[in-house]
Order: structure tokens, then sequence, then C-alpha cells
């Protein structure tokens, strides 16, 4: 008998036969159970794993002129015109953007805003707004 706790994986192994054998697999906590019966057959075994969940929720949103300077330059890096639809939602590869784009992206909002973005943090950006709130954060942890 195997208790389960929060599983999102499975692993199996067979086990040897046995005659007669009843096989149950439960779930504390008021979940269903489920058994296997064994009637001369080989019968299974599962193995369960619990699995974390990474789960990030942000609610603070950069300030429009954040934004705003974070769209001037990625429009500058990118060569894109003055007048193209560049907003919070931009994503960069929708831009056009390369890897090294992104790299020099984010080289001119460090000189741009005095700030340092860690290479792990670089990688988390997808849009304009993604930047803009991470600039945002980086100067309010720069003031504590």
């Amino acid at each position: 008998m195997a208790a389960i706790s929060g599983a999102s994986s499975i692993s199996l192994r067979s086990i040897p036969p046995r005659s007669h054998q009843n096989l149950a697999l439960s779930r504390t906590n008021g979940l269903r159970s489920i058994s296997l019966s064994d009637h001369g057959r080989s019968s299974l075994s599962f193995g369960l794993q619990q699995r974390s969940v990474r789960l990030s929720v942000s609610c603070a949103q950069a300030k429009p002129e954040t934004v705003e300077k974070v769209c001037t330059i990625v429009r500058k890096q990118l060569a894109l015109p003055d007048d193209s639809a560049v907003t919070g939602e931009s994503k960069f590869a929708a831009l056009g953007a390369d890897s090294l784009d992104t790299v020099e992206i984010v080289m001119g909002l460090e000189e741009e805003f005095g700030i340092s973005v860690e290479e792990d943090s670089a990688q988390s950006i997808a849009t304009v707004q993604d930047a803009a709130d991470l600039i945002e954060k980086i100067i309010e942890k720069n003031k504590a």
C-alpha cells in the first residue's frame, strides 16, 4: 500500500506475480483510492514523487514614463522607425530582436537607468513591460 501526497509524476516498476494478492493504492486527505487486484498475473507497483511547482506573481507595473523610455531604447537598438508600434506588451522577438539584440537592449537600459542587470534576470525579459518592471524593481532595491 502506498500513500500519495500532491504527486504530479508516476514511475512504474513491475513486481513478481503473487497468487491471490490484492494490491491497493490509496490516497489520504479524503481523495479516492485506486485498487489493483492480482489474479495470478504480473502486477504493477506505483511509485509517486511530489514535484514542486514554481509560481511567480507580480502585481506591480512600471510607471508609464519608464515603459516609454524602454520603448525608446528598444526602437533605437533595433533601428526601428520612431512611429513604429512599440508598447509594453511588445515582445522583443516579435520586433525582430535576436539574442545579441537583446543583450544590447539590456546594456542600453543599464546605461540609461544607471543600473546593473544580473544575467539570470536579463534572461527572463521577453517584453518591454518585463524590462520596465525589472528596472523599477532594481531601482527600488538599490534605494533600500
